[in-house]
Formats: structure tokens, sequence, C-alpha cells
């Protein structure tokens, strides 16, 4: 089973001051062109995206640096409402180590990642971190939680769909866009189990 878990790029949810995506329509084939072409206008985080080390560690790795094989493999998703404390961050690599699927997390639900969860998912080595906010941190606060699992080298997936995934183990593809020097970039993400 495939289930994607991403938002639909031009009717996304856009952080507070972040530009939204903007479609314009070059050649259209209902208004007699030949063919079909569109440009587009976004900001490297609309939608389902990910977030590289460098969108806040100085000399951090950009996009184009960062290994696919940390955006594809065995993913954890877990359910929470509310903040996700160090003892539900140490919950959840617990249950995911039992499925050999705790290098990548993704929470579902109206999740913030608090500073002591990324401290415990930073000291354990964990790839990849992910909710559904369009930021894993506080909407009002996020960059000490950026600042802590980026400076870990963990990337980050933000503003994933998960309402058709049960807690579980997964396989996750969420490879970004290569945007060269980017630190952060859009990403057709799904889940295979």
């Amino acid at each position: 089973m495939i289930i994607d878990i991403s938002q639909e790029l031009f009717s996304c949810r856009v952080f507070p001051g972040d530009p939204a995506p903007e479609r314009r329509v070059l050649s259209s084939m209902a208004e007699g062109a030949d063919y079909n072409l569109t440009a587009l206008s976004l900001c490297a985080h609309n939608g389902t995206h990910v977030d590289a080390p460098s969108h806040f560690i100085r000399d951090g790795k950009t996009i184009d640096q960062m290994p696919l094989s940390v955006f594809v493999g065995p993913c954890w998703v877990a359910r929470h409402e509310g903040d996700v404390d160090g003892r539900d961050a140490e919950a959840i690599l617990e249950k995911a180590r039992a499925a050999r699927a705790d290098r990548r997390i993704l929470i579902a639900g109206k999740a913030v990642i608090t500073e002591a969860a990324a401290r415990v998912f930073a000291d354990a080595g964990v790839l990849l971190v992910g909710n559904e906010s369009q930021t894993v941190g506080p909407e009002d606060a996020p960059m000490q939680v950026h600042l802590i699992l980026l400076g870990a080298g963990c990337v980050l997936l933000e503003g994933v769909r998960l309402h058709g995934a049960e807690e579980g183990a997964y396989t996750l593809h969420a490879a970004p866009l290569n945007l060269g020097g980017g630190e952060g970039a859009p990403c057709r993400a799904y889940l295979i189990r």
C-alpha cells in the first residue's frame, strides 16, 4: 500500500510570513495554444518540504549535499497531540527501535516538538524528523528546536499529511527537489507499507 503524505502545493498552508506559491499559465491549449506550460513561484519551504541543516546552521549542509539515503528508508509514524516532551520522544524511539525503524520519525497529529524531545532525537542519531505542522518546533518560536536537530545533522520533513497512516513502521520516500545551494526544498513524500 502506498500512502501519499504530501500537501497539494497551491492550496497548502503557508508558514506566517512566507510567500504563498503562485502558478502562472504561460501557454494554454484551452486558449488555442499547441501545448500547456506553467511557471511557478514559490518559497523553498512551501507545502510538504525538507529543511537542510543550512536553514539555521552557518556552513551547514545544503539540500544538494545531503545523501538521498537520508530521505528514503524505514520510518516510524507515531501519533501524538500537543507538546512532544523528552519522555514522549523516548517512548516513540522505543517503539521505533523495536520495529527497526528508528532512523526516521514522523509524528502525526497536532504535535509540537519541544527542545527536550529535539535533544532526545538528536542524541539518538535520528536522520530525519517530521510532523504535520509547517514547522517542527513551536510556530511562535521554532528556532531552538531547529538549531538542536539541524545542528545534529538531522533533516526536517515539515508539512506532511498523515491522516491516512496508522501508527507503525513504513518505508518513507521523501526526496527533495535538487535545489543547488538550497536550505530547503519541496518534496513529494509518501509511505509504503
